[in-house]
């Protein structure tokens, strides 16, 4: 089920309407089921796969928590996340590292080929994986008490709301949330509206409008010169926000609506000045999964210097793989891995630059050139995570240097064209007030009258200009 969908716009109130309409001891079986039909009106067969992820990790968090044995205790962490990730590796990568087997096989003129099977990806799989993972590998290192309630922690890893795109969350935020009483509160109804409504206006308005040109750029790079390639770039790299963030602030919203706090994912990543601080930006609950489970169990930074720069390109080419199983995407993460390893290993001679130059001490032109620095690098890697393969990536960076205008005007897109540049620069400027602090102070004062007739505005702009052909999030492919 899309969030962007009519199927949902019935759902979700009558989900609501029952939960504080149940007796809280069994609202949790009323969210479960939920649940599993939310997940269940995509593809009903691999609802197993969240049981099967659930049973293992459930029985895996207990069995640490009743022995004393470290030999068991490790025994029984290896079973959970060993069968975690051997069903995320079967149904996301078998197939990838086959044809890549198959590919160096050839060029030794050996004929054996790796089997490929032809399985649907599961929607969602990185990230209901990845936060019972999280689960077991707390409860080993002692972070997080066994939860001894099958339901509470089935409704834990498959909560409708962020299943299948995220924020993944963590059992210390999420496990206790199920157990408090919830009761209707106006506040938490009028701010997960919001939220929702934003989420929307960027799906809908904003992502859905652009992704009509960068897919047909995209798709047929040959057939594009220079400028279609720079703007189809660029669109991508504010559609791809405004689709994930969306998906992100629809999750948190609906969570809220219920009385559940869900972490936030976002915060304006386009405004960082510089690569570890867009990190910090950007899908925040990745980035730090990854640093407490991948890249502080390398040794993070407590390690030699030539340490640290393994560590952190090591992470983001892992990062780049969960994304998905092709080069393109492992591509993207080293680039990401390269520019933190060039930005520390540069440090000294930056600060003697700005030193020397005296650049540092106009601050407004100094954080404008970093910020504009730091889009430039994510722009370029956006090319990478975007196209079909790595020949058209390369295809396309050439005709980013090409002055020619392709085959076809910018205005043969209707009135989506110029719409679209104005929903673009609409996004920045909204997002400028909201990167300012004072700004949030001026909009918590306002009066309910102004504020909801902002909503009424925000809904109005949705159903008029949103695009209602209930396109899928794009990280659902991951």
């Amino acid at each position: 089920m899309l969030f962007n969908s009519l199927q949902f716009i019935f759902f979700f109130p009558i989900v609501v309407a029952l939960y504080f309409a149940l007796n809280h001891k069994y609202r949790w079986i009323m969210l479960l089921l939920a649940s599993y039909y939310f997940y269940m009106c995509w593809n009903y067969k691999y609802v197993v796969l969240i049981l099967f992820t659930t049973a293992v990790n459930y029985f895996a968090g207990m069995g640490i928590g009743r022995t004393n044995s470290h030999f068991r205790k490790k025994l029984y962490l290896v079973t959970g996340v060993g069968s975690s990730l051997a069903v995320l590796f079967f149904f996301k990568y078998f197939n990838f590292f086959g044809e890549s087997i198959n590919t160096i096989f050839a060029q030794f003129n050996i004929f054996y080929q790796v089997p490929a099977y032809h399985v649907l990806l599961p929607v969602g799989i990185s990230f209901f994986t990845f936060q019972t993972l999280s689960y077991t590998i707390d409860i080993y290192f002692g972070k997080e008490k066994v939860e001894s309630h099958f339901g509470i922690f089935a409704l834990f890893v498959s909560f409708f709301p962020q299943l299948v795109a995220g924020p993944i969350e963590r059992s210390t935020n999420l496990l206790p949330q199920f157990k408090k009483e919830n009761t209707l509160q106006y506040s938490n109804i009028r701010d997960g509206l919001v939220y929702m409504l934003w989420g929307f206006f960027k799906k809908v308005v904003i992502a859905d409008r652009l992704s009509e040109y960068v897919n047909i750029v995209y798709n047929n790079p040959a057939d594009f010169g220079g400028w279609h390639n720079v703007i189809a770039t660029l669109f991508f790299s504010f559609q791809i926000y405004c689709d994930f963030s969306g998906y992100s602030d629809i999750a948190i919203g609906t969570a809220k609506m219920m009385g559940f706090n869900l972490m936030t994912n976002f915060r304006r990543p386009y405004f960082a000045l510089n690569i570890r601080e867009f990190w910090q930006r950007w899908h925040i609950s990745l980035s730090t999964w990854f640093k407490d489970y991948f890249y502080i169990p390398l040794g993070g930074n407590r390690v030699a210097k030539w340490r640290r720069y393994f560590n952190l390109f090591a992470t983001f080419l892992v990062s780049g793989l969960w994304h998905g199983a092709n080069w393109t995407f492992v591509i993207w993460g080293a680039l990401h891995g390269f520019y933190l390893v060039f930005a520390i290993w540069t440090k000294k001679i930056s600060d003697y630059f700005n030193r020397i130059t005296g650049f540092s001490k106009v601050p407004a032109l100094h954080k404008f050139w970093q910020m504009a620095l730091t889009f430039i690098l994510v722009y370029f890697a956006w090319i990478f995570f975007r196209a079909n393969s790595f020949s058209d990536a390369i295809l396309i960076i050439k005709n980013i240097f090409i002055p020619t205008t392709g085959s076809l005007n910018l205005f043969t897109f209707k009135a989506d064209f110029p719409i679209a540049i104005v929903m673009v620069i609409l996004l920045v400027c909204i997002e400028i007030l909201l990167e300012r602090a004072n700004f949030h102070l001026k909009l918590t004062a306002m009066n309910k009258a102004l504020k909801w007739s902002l909503l009424i505005i925000t809904l109005l702009s949705i159903v008029i200009l949103g695009k209602w052909e209930s396109v899928d999030f794009l990280y659902f492919q991951f």
